[in-house]
């Protein structure tokens, strides 16, 4: 039996998701260039080891999931009001609400569950930031978007500011979305030239041992020393310089999911509110967000 694309489409709504679409699973021999050249180049330098690992499961979702024939890719608006700022004690907006690791996999689950009391003899796996998955590769696929210029996936609905997850299950569906074709981007190169250390390539990549995003989110291997405030430009975690700037994020609307709503106004958090913020108060007001693993100490070395 075949299942219905559109019963997928109306689960992911119902689970709170503003975009999905439905790809066919297939291995991705055209990304095989990039992702090596990425790897070769070194473009990690040290910071995201793992991108070495799993290479092949990557780019074959059957090696995800045995028998793999369909990858849904959902997606969720998360732009709030931080997207924006300026000054110092910066924190890119997405971590401002509760991690949206738990809340796309709670949300993909409920999404799967639908699937199966219905087809009860399919089976399948949620991903978010969870296994070797070219989610972005798999929103082009599914019809979502472009890969931007920032090496993000910009949707003409909500422009950047969209969280993914999918869903890689293995029965056939009874009709499949058309890849995304086309490049938004055109000539414009505001993000590459807004990016306070040249970390976006010409080619859609980024080089992570310059990415902002990267010297703050990521684990340092041991004996590097942290990332200087200088180098960070403001910046206390993450960083959205190259989606602020964005032409495509301009108009898009702000969020509508309230899971995504922020724990705290942005504009309260000035450098005196972290250099005075206790632990205890900093685990009552963020220790559902992705600050959490960064850790209070961190945050304020950055300051």
């Amino acid at each position: 039996m075949l299942i219905s694309s559109d019963f997928i489409r109306e689960a992911a709504r119902e689970a709170g998701f503003d975009l999905c679409g439905v790809a066919r699973a297939r291995v991705l021999t055209e990304r095989a260039e990039t992702l090596d050249r990425w790897i070769t180049d070194g473009a990690e330098s040290g910071l995201m080891q793992y991108m070495r690992l799993n290479r092949d499961r990557r780019l074959d979702p059957a090696m995800l999931v045995e028998g793999a024939k369909t990858v849904v890719v959902c997606a969720v608006n998360y732009k709030n009001r931080a997207w924006q700022q300026e000054g110092s004690a910066k924190v890119a907006s997405y971590a401002y609400a509760t991690d949206y690791h738990h809340t796309i996999q709670q949300m993909l689950g409920s999404v799967l569950e639908l699937i199966a009391a219905r087809y009860p003899d399919t089976k399948g796996r949620c991903f978010c930031d969870t296994a070797p998955i070219l989610e972005k590769a798999w929103a082009v696929e599914a019809g979502l978007g472009w890969v931007g210029k920032n090496s993000l996936l910009i949707t003409p609905q909500y422009g950047s500011f969209v969280m993914l997850g999918e869903i890689v299950i293995d029965a056939e569906c009874d009709g499949y979305d058309e890849p995304f074709v086309g490049d938004g981007c055109g000539d414009c190169r505001t993000c590459i030239d807004a990016c306070p250390n040249n970390a976006i390539s010409v080619q859609r990549t980024i080089n992570a041992s310059r990415c902002i995003s990267r010297l703050t989110n990521e684990r340092l291997p041991e004996g590097t020393a942290q990332p200087s405030p200088d180098m960070l430009n403001g910046w206390l975690a993450g960083c959205d310089e190259c989606q602020s700037c964005c032409p495509h994020n301009r108009a898009t609307p702000f969020f509508t999911n309230p899971a995504f709503t922020p724990v705290i106004d942005h504009a309260d958090t000035t450098p005196d509110f972290w250099r005075a913020l206790t632990e205890e108060d900093f685990q009552i007001i963020f220790g559902r967000t992705p600050l959490s693993r960064i850790g209070l100490k961190a945050l304020k070395s950055r300051l």
